[in-house]
């Protein structure tokens, strides 16, 4: 897996596990500052409640002059009798809650007082209100949570960067070792092949013969796949027409020779006539590993199938063995993964079969009984699959 995707993908997942944990305290805050915020809206009420009644109480009717009752910009506040009708008001919203005393109502906030009888206007009681919001209280939680995972997003990141440290220098030396393998691999297995091929044009086949065979095709699979890994990412893989039903069953052929190592037998149950558009190397890739995989955990004298047929609209390959199974699906893709290790290998096979079958749009199902054997079917869609 890409190291920063990895950490990425992590940093996140963290953030969010904070988050929920930041949930009651949240709460909490939230419904105190609200509780807060409601008594120093009352207070407010309460000051211009005695502003309104100074007011009143400096009037003197006596003089025959018209009362200006007092308006506020942000509170709204009137005048009512005994039963809660009004004298004079400026509040639009009706009052449900006709009792003394401060309360809340649909968002509104209501200072209801008692006045003298008969002093003011004949007015029984004077009402203040306002609409009290709590914008502020959000905003600064959304705020300060935001800020919060913000900031353990990126102390998240830059811990796993350091966490990832060592992994990151066992990886870059395993590289390394793979690239100094290649160069020492490289002249004595051609010579070997060389030799072979030499040696079995003047002298009949003999199981000695065909051993060292099957040893260097599986020594060459391996060499293929770590020569891949090096180059993959500076070349590009051109496309191009491939009859696969050939091309699958001459790479059945050429495993034969490992197969029969072991007694086991590969059964190639190919339709013809199925092209596609894909790129050889990148191809023999897939089947070379799959195939290579079927032999080294299968059961001796076991049996190994490789389908090919036509569906609507795709054809689909199937590599179908009754070996060990597979015991965790899940990592088998990762890079330097085995799950045996006595059956060698470096475990990068399958990782770059991923990597492949991942950028070109293969759909792969893997149907797998541990102890019973595996199933690995590739769907070729189009426009890589052209016979539709």
């Amino acid at each position: 897996m890409n190291d920063n995707r990895y950490a990425l993908k992590n940093a996140f997942i963290y953030t969010m596990l904070v988050a929920v944990l930041l949930l009651i305290p949240t709460y909490l805050y939230v419904t105190y500052m609200k509780y807060v915020t409601e008594i120093q809206y009352e207070f407010k009420l309460k000051r211009q409640s005695h502003l309104i009644i100074r007011a009143m109480e400096e009037f003197d009717s006596k003089e025959k002059q018209k009362f200006d009752y007092p308006r506020f910009r942000s509170f709204e506040s009137g005048l009512y009798d005994t039963h809660f009708k009004p004298i004079f008001t400026l509040i639009k919203a009706p009052l449900d809650e006709q009792k003394l005393g401060y309360h809340i109502q649909n968002g509104y906030a209501y200072e209801v007082i008692a006045l003298p009888e008969g002093r003011y206007f004949d007015a029984a009681y004077l009402v203040v209100a306002g609409q009290i919001s709590y914008t502020r209280i959000y905003q600064d939680v959304v705020i300060i949570l935001l800020g919060a995972a913000a900031i353990f997003f990126v102390l998240s990141l830059y811990f796993l960067d350091r966490f990832a440290l060592p992994f990151q220098r066992l990886n870059k030396r395993l590289d390394q070792f793979i690239k100094d393998s290649m160069h020492e691999i490289n002249t004595p297995l051609s010579i070997i092949n060389v030799n072979i091929d030499l040696y079995h044009r003047a002298n009949p086949s003999n199981k000695y013969l065909q051993r060292i065979k099957a040893a260097t095709k599986t020594l060459s699979t391996l060499y293929n796949d770590m020569d891949y890994l090096i180059k993959n990412e500076r070349l590009s893989f051109e496309y191009e027409k491939i009859d696969l039903s050939r091309y699958v069953q001459e790479r059945c052929d050429y495993f034969h020779e490992v197969a029969a190592l072991k007694n086991i037998t590969i059964e190639s149950k190919i339709e013809e006539g199925i092209d596609i558009l894909f790129n050889s190397t990148q191809l023999q890739r897939i089947i070379d590993n799959n195939l290579s995989n079927a032999i080294k955990y299968s059961n001796e004298e076991g049996k190994i199938e490789v389908i090919l047929e036509r569906l609507e609209g795709r054809c689909t390959l199937y590599f179908r063995d009754n070996g060990v199974g597979i015991e965790d699906v899940n990592r088998i893709f990762e890079r330097y993964y085995r799950e045996n290790q006595d059956k060698g290998g470096f475990g990068i096979g399958l990782n770059i079969v991923k990597s492949i079958i991942d950028k070109a749009g293969i759909e792969l199902h893997i149907d797998s009984i541990y102890g019973k054997g595996s199933t690995f079917s590739y769907t070729f869609y189009p426009p890589i699959y052209i016979n539709s």
